[in-house]
This record gives C-alpha cells, sequence and structure tokens, in this order.
C-alpha cells in the first residue's frame, strides 16, 4: 500500500446473525482511504452505522467482507494477537466516556498503554510526563479521575492516546459528554496536534458542526457513505488552543 495511506477500505459489508432469518446487514459495501496526516470526520445520526464502522477501523471487530488495511496490515486477515498488537500500538483511542482506570493516577492512565508495549519504567514515566503536559495537565499528573473535571479526564484520555505515537487517533464522540466550552477546548486541541503535529485523526460524531471544522467530512447514512466533502468551516490556524 502506499505509505502516505494509513487507512484503506474496499467495498466492506459487516452483517449480523448471518445465517439465521434475523441476519441485519449495517454497511453495504463502504469505501474509505484516509491518509497520513489527515483529519477526517464521518458524521451521521443514530443507526446509520457509525459505531460499527468505528469498530471496524478501530480493528475492534472484523468486516464480514471486503478488506480493510490498516499500514501494511491486513487487519481481515490478521490473528486476534496481532489485532491486539496493532490496537495497542498503531491506534490511539478517545472514547465520549474516557475510559480512565478510576484507582489510577492520570500519569498511570498514560503509562499504562506504554506498560503494554513492554516499555522501560523510566521511559514510559518521562514521556507520560511530557505527554500530559502537552495537553496542559502537567500538573495534576498524580489526580486521579474524580478529582478530574471531563475535560480534564479527556485531555488526560488524549495524553493516552498518544503515548505508542499511534499512526492514527481514533475519536468516538469525543465532546460527546462535556459543556460548549469545554468540548470546544477539547477540539481546539484537536487542531493542534493535527496541525502541529502532523497527527492522522478520525473524528466520529453525530454533530455536523464539528464535523464542518475537517478537513474532509464524509457522511454517513444507512450504512452508505453518501457525500464527501472539504469541511466549510476548516480554516489552518483558526482553532488556537486554550489550555491552562
Amino acid at each position: 500500500m502506499n505509505e502516505d495511506v494509513v487507512i484503506e477500505l474496499k467495498n466492506i459489508y459487516k452483517r449480523f446473525y448471518v445465517g439465521t432469518p434475523n441476519e441485519l446487514e449495517i454497511l453495504h459495501g463502504i469505501d474509505l482511504t484516509v491518509k497520513k496526516g489527515e483529519f477526517v470526520s464521518i458524521v451521521g445520526a443514530s443507526g446509520s452505522g457509525k459505531s460499527t464502522l468505528m469498530n471496524i477501523i478501530g480493528a475492534l471487530d472484523r468486516p464480514s467482507s471486503g478488506s480493510y488495511t490498516l499500514g501494511d496490515t491486513d487487519i481481515c486477515s490478521a490473528p486476534d494477537n496481532e489485532l491486539s498488537h496493532i490496537r495497542n500500538r498503531q491506534i490511539g483511542f478517545v472514547f465520549q466516556t474516557y475510559n480512565l482506570i478510576p484507582r489510577n493516577s492520570a500519569l498511570k492512565n498514560v503509562e499504562l498503554p506504554m506498560m503494554y508495549a513492554r516499555l522501560n519504567p523510566f521511559v514510559r514515566k518521562k514521556k507520560a510526563k511530557q505527554l500530559l503536559e502537552m495537553v496542559g495537565m502537567g500538573e495534576r499528573i498524580s489526580h486521579t479521575p474524580d478529582e478530574l473535571s471531563g475535560g480534564q479526564k479527556q485531555r488526560v484520555a488524549i495524553a493516552r492516546a498518544l503515548a505508542n505515537d499511534p499512526s492514527l487517533i481514533l475519536a468516538d464522540e469525543p465532546t460527546g459528554a462535556l459543556d460548549s466550552a469545554t468540548g470546544r477546548m477539547i477540539m481546539d486541541l484537536f487542531h493542534q496536534l493535527h496541525e502541529e503535529n502532523g497527527i492522522t485523526i478520525v473524528l466520529i460524531t453525530h454533530s455536523n458542526e464539528l464535523a464542518e471544522e475537517t478537513e474532509r467530512v464524509l457522511t454517513l447514512m444507512d450504512g452508505n457513505i453518501i457525500s464527501e466533502r472539504r469541511g466549510t468551516a476548516y480554516v489552518p490556524g483558526q482553532y488556537k488552543t486554550r489550555i491552562q
């Protein structure tokens, strides 16, 4: 695959309850290519197939048919242990619900993917601190999630997603649980990571307003991509972070 291409999905179908009277087809032949350094959004209403597509892009589930290449890896034929490795090393996940470990400090939460990757403890601690500082959480590294606001938790989650230098950040409704001002700050942070660090980001959202801020907007409806366009509000450098 072209080294500039991070994601390539071709003719992806996803069916559930295959072979039964209740068989249900959710995705109907999805084609999607994302190049290195792009900021792409997939927008759609509830029931459009966003979550199913997100699970396939994130190697959390396999398509029923079609092909999916992430970097140099054929995801459809990769064994489960390799997919686990890919999720840890190549994909950084940011979820609406943060998915932080309650008993762990911000520092330990960010260290976790590096621990699974068997990185040297001294190296991973140093890198975790650097990442938390980068997202404006340097003074809260010892705080546990219940001592943090929603926006602070999401910044920790973003730092954790960056821990193993992934080729892709997959953000699933990352502002969905936040108030508008905090959500704005999180989107500003994604813009900063994209523009200053060249990170490839795929944003899954129901919000047309947020989707329009990205370079490319793909609209999903009833399991089909029905349109693809440039974000009308995408202006490089327009969204300045307000990280304190």
